[in-house]
């Protein structure tokens, strides 16, 4: 069992009422969970499961909380009172769930955080924009940066349509369509200046 002393610190500040639960959390996730190890993140007591987030634990003036780091996985969308965490604010043991009940949810929790972080959502790709006629004239009049902003990946593209398209004054446009046109033909992308630094 792999118990950190500033977790045995951490809980012995506490309040009488908050040092039971913690106590009854803190042995509930070591029956649940052998492997588990334990840390001090962000101030309060975190449970980790080889370097991963498990669940974390805290206390307050008036009540505890207890989270698991991947909830949804585990619970679906229930959450109750607002409070830090997924079982309210804790003012007792008798607030957790049961025993069994608990023991399964943090093996449930062990299973998700053992597979790593939950895979983030694919944003949609942007849909291109369309060339401005000024922009698209004087690439068709220059082969070498039309051949360059065609072979560009589209969000290069688009930081020259929106840098053309975004002047204002005909005069502007008209400065920027020749800039672009000659950066592009020397194989170079909107922010090239940047590039590297």
């Amino acid at each position: 069992m792999s118990r950190d002393p500033r977790v045995d610190a951490y809980i012995a500040r506490q309040a009488d009422f908050a040092r039971p639960i913690l106590e009854h959390l803190r042995t509930a996730v070591h029956a649940a969970c052998p492997e588990v190890e334990e840390a001090i993140k962000w101030g309060m007591p975190a449970f980790l499961l080889k370097g991963r987030p498990l669940a974390n634990m805290a206390a307050f003036k008036a009540h505890a909380s207890f989270g698991f780091w991947r909830a949804r996985d585990v619970l679906g969308d229930a959450s109750l009172d607002g409070a830090m965490g997924q079982f309210g604010r804790l003012t007792s043991i008798a607030d957790l769930p049961p025993r069994e009940r608990l023991d399964a949810l943090i093996r449930a929790a062990a299973e998700k955080a053992a597979e790593g972080p939950a895979p983030r959502p694919r944003k949609p790709p942007k849909p291109e924009l369309p060339v401005p006629e000024e922009l698209r004239a004087a690439l068709d009049a220059e082969p070498r940066a039309a051949e360059t902003f065609e072979a560009f990946p589209p969000s290069c593209r688009r930081e020259y349509v929106e840098w053309v398209s975004e002047a204002k004054r005909p005069e502007t446009r008209a400065k920027r369509v020749a800039q672009a046109v000659e950066w592009m033909t020397e194989g170079k992308r909107r922010n090239w200046k940047y590039e590297g630094c």
